[in-house]
């Protein structure tokens, strides 16, 4: 059993207000019944995490497979909120905007620490940044990519700031690395209770190196292995009660650091050669500015080929001529040929679904 003064911090704000566990459960239940759509999610979130039960039934985004539903204790949700709350030193009395859904682990986890650590935290739709901002400061706040994207021109708004769920283009890289606000990416999933490392993006001493690199830190109580695939092994008892096995190709630098490479699950077979296509993108995210993903598709003579397909109205020729005077893609990375496509589909949180677009091409 989790105890009510764990779940529901003395100095907790929502919007402004400050709440029992009796009030709180009223609002709540309005915000169910009445709220936006966005605060639907909210209230009905708030209910289940102060409704007695032990555990929470969380859905994950469905970017590497069919959507599932997973059990997780509320006590690693506290143990995750205090562990975040230690790092970036969060202390009662901060200030926090939720900004991301709650009908996922990352838009609850914002609502976790808020109740966990005391924070005075504000709610806006996700689909309003950055129409809802003000001139209000926050403390910390949690985002996606092309959330961050609208928002740069209010980025002194944030002292720190998370970012998850999808990896960053080099040219928004770029714009953070000079960045006075607290920058970092995450790297976690739903069964790990969101993150468990961190690497810095803003004001990072050999910055471009780092972020090559992708040199990912674990949060405290957090360690490393690799299985025969080289996949990252996550052994975090305070957030997960058994060993979380990952797609996730890395580089292990000690067993509380790793480099990323990619998901193991997206390695093509091109004539033999296997190709790891993040750290294609990785290459080709210096000279294309849009969102794109590299792919294999069939192919009767090398099993697979490798294509790029980019989003937006692109001119694929053209661009590939490009690649071709300004990338340092080797001749087994060099995509055979662009497709484009007017909006990749995606997740509800932001991530792109590179099999669902990869069908749209090859229709």
């Amino acid at each position: 059993m989790v105890e009510n003064n764990i779940l529901l911090h003395a100095r907790f704000k929502l919007n402004g207000v400050s709440y029992s566990k009796e009030s709180l459960s009223k609002h709540a239940s309005e915000l169910e019944i009445k709220g936006k759509p966005f605060e639907t999610r909210i209230g009905a979130f708030l209910l289940e995490w102060l409704n007695g039960s032990t555990k929470i039934d969380v859905k994950t985004s469905g970017s590497t497979g069919t959507p599932k539903t997973i059990a997780i204790q509320k006590k690693q949700m506290v143990n995750s909120a205090i562990a975040t709350g230690t790092f970036f030193n969060l202390k009662e009395g901060d200030t926090a905007l939720l900004c991301l859904s709650a009908e996922y682990i990352a838009g609850k986890m914002m609502l976790v620490r808020a109740m966990v650590l005391g924070l005075a935290i504000d709610t806006i739709d996700p689909s309003a940044l950055p129409l809802a901002l003000n001139s209000q400061t926050y403390d910390f706040c949690a985002m996606v990519p092309l959330q961050l994207q609208k928002v740069l021109q209010q980025l002194h708004q944030f002292k720190t700031l998370i970012v998850g769920g999808a990896p960053m283009l080099q040219s928004l890289l770029s714009v953070l690395k000079d960045s006075s606000t607290n920058v970092y990416a995450t790297y976690g999933m739903t069964e790990t209770v969101t993150h468990i490392a961190l690497k810095q993006i803003s004001g990072v001493k050999d910055q471009q190196s780092q972020i090559l690199n992708d040199v990912f830190i674990a949060l405290p109580n957090v360690t490393y292995t690799q299985d025969e695939r080289n996949c990252l092994i996550i052994d975090a008892p305070n957030v997960a009660d058994n060993l979380v096995v990952t797609n996730d190709v890395v580089e292990l630098l000690s067993n509380t650091s790793f480099k990323w490479l990619g998901r193991f699950d997206n390695i093509i077979n091109s004539g033999g050669v296997k190709l790891n296509p993040e750290i294609i993108e990785q290459k080709l995210s210096k000279i294309i500015t849009t969102r794109f993903f590299v792919a294999g598709v069939a192919d009767d003579r090398l099993g697979q080929r490798l294509i790029l397909i980019v989003e937006g109205n692109q001119n694929a020729k053209a661009l590939l001529q490009k690649l071709n005077a300004e990338s340092t893609l080797s001749r087994f990375e060099f995509p055979k040929k662009v497709y484009t496509l007017p909006k990749f589909m995606e997740t509800k949180t932001g991530k792109i679904l590179r099999s669902a677009n990869l069908r749209l091409i090859q229709k």
